[in-house]
């Protein structure tokens, strides 16, 4: 059937274009000769006079020549449709100029698509082999997707020996979160997912996300420090020395944390880093979403948004969990206030990231750059 269907109008062009018909490839075959009309033969229409376009004129009325057709009339020259015109400059550059952006366009799709399948393969491998399939494996799916963000930014900055576009003091903090998270889940289990993964799974993940942060800070800061662009990552530099701006949300809510936090671990330094690790991840993007605010194009790179897009994906599956769950984030003293400002922090981050997950989707939807619209035009994202 497909053999057919794809075949048979190439054969029947042969066909037509070898016997003269008139066919709809017709006009692509080769000309009548010049003392050939309509009719192929020697006679025209009435077999006695020539044919329509043939050398000669027929005799007319009053013995006068009859009407011959001017140069370039049917019969005289070939029609050649303007569309396949290959000449310098022409339609024929133009149009291999659009399928080569078409192919460029397709090929970045592609890898769009494979980064994100690779990602999403391996989780249903985590879930069906090294999980119990509890919900609660929400919260190591969206640790899954915080280490899988860190991991492209340091394929990006590592393999494009560039740091552009990156904010350090977003990375800075969340080396603090994966750090002061670390020190709460090592020494006790209050916060673990309750399936199998919370037995060493999730611990291995969080210990890589933070190995991958702390390298891509140190990539930022270090070799590719020329490529750094301080002067668009200027969150908080208000009354600090240039590049400590971030302790305008580090400092604050580290004094939230100790004032509101759950009880689950029964040790005041380990629920009070858990809880700082929570409320300072809500926060820790802003920073970069500042610096994407303040770029003059408005044009952010595939694998920094794929990165940014990662991290807010994992937002939103724990915001998922906890949803669910913030009733078991009480104080000592039963006070439910604790689960009340994890939503309330969560949810404010993902609405912070809506424009950004917006123009993602549109991005990765045409395969094109993700273009967000900067400080002057009124539609800033934080």
């Amino acid at each position: 059937f497909f053999f057919f269907f794809f075949f048979t109008p190439f054969a029947t062009m042969s066909g037509n274009a070898a016997h003269g018909s008139t066919g709809p490839y017709a006009r692509y075959a080769a000309p009548p000769a010049a003392n050939e009309g309509y009719a192929q033969g020697a006679g025209g229409y009435g077999g006695g006079a020539p044919g329509y376009g043939a050398g000669g004129a027929a005799p007319g009325y009053g013995g006068q020549g009859g009407y011959a057709p001017p140069p370039g009339a049917y019969g005289q020259q070939q029609y050649v449709d303007p569309a396949y015109q290959q000449g310098p400059g022409g339609d024929g550059e133009a149009d291999k100029g659009k399928r080569g952006k078409k192919n460029i366009a397709l090929e970045a799709l592609n890898k769009n698509v494979m980064i994100w399948a690779g990602f999403f393969t391996t989780s249903l491998f985590v879930y069906f082999v090294l999980s119990g399939g509890d919900f609660s494996f929400l919260m190591t799916y969206g640790a899954m997707s915080r280490m899988f963000g860190f991991g492209i930014l340091n394929i990006k900055t590592f393999l494009s020996k560039r740091a552009t576009g990156v904010s350090i003091k977003t990375l800075q903090l969340y080396c603090l979160v994966f750090f002061f998270r670390l020190t709460s889940i090592i020494r006790h289990e209050g916060y673990l997912p309750y399936d199998k993964s919370g037995d060493w799974l999730y611990h291995v993940i969080e210990i890589l996300a933070l190995i991958f942060t702390a390298s891509a800070c140190w990539g930022c800061m270090g070799p590719f420090k020329q490529t750094y662009q301080p002067d668009q990552d200027r969150f908080g530099e208000m009354n600090v020395p240039p590049g400590y701006g971030a302790v305008y949300l580090a400092v604050p809510i580290l004094i939230l944390a100790i004032l509101v936090h759950p009880n689950l671990n029964s040790d005041f330094m380990s629920d009070v880093a858990w809880t700082y690790a929570m409320y300072l991840e809500s926060v820790a993007l802003i920073p970069q979403l500042y610096m994407f605010q303040k770029q003059t194009s408005g044009v952010v790179e595939l694998l920094t948004a794929h990165f940014v897009a990662a991290l807010g994906f994992g937002r939103l599956l724990e915001f998922a969990f906890w949803v669910y769950s913030y009733h078991e984030l009480a104080t000592a003293a039963g006070s439910k206030l604790p689960g009340y400002l994890a939503l309330f922090s969560q949810f404010m981050q993902l609405v912070l990231m809506l424009d950004f997950f917006w123009y993602y989707y549109m991005a990765v939807k045409n395969a094109t750059p993700l273009v967000l619209p900067t400080q002057g035009s009124g539609m800033g994202i934080v």
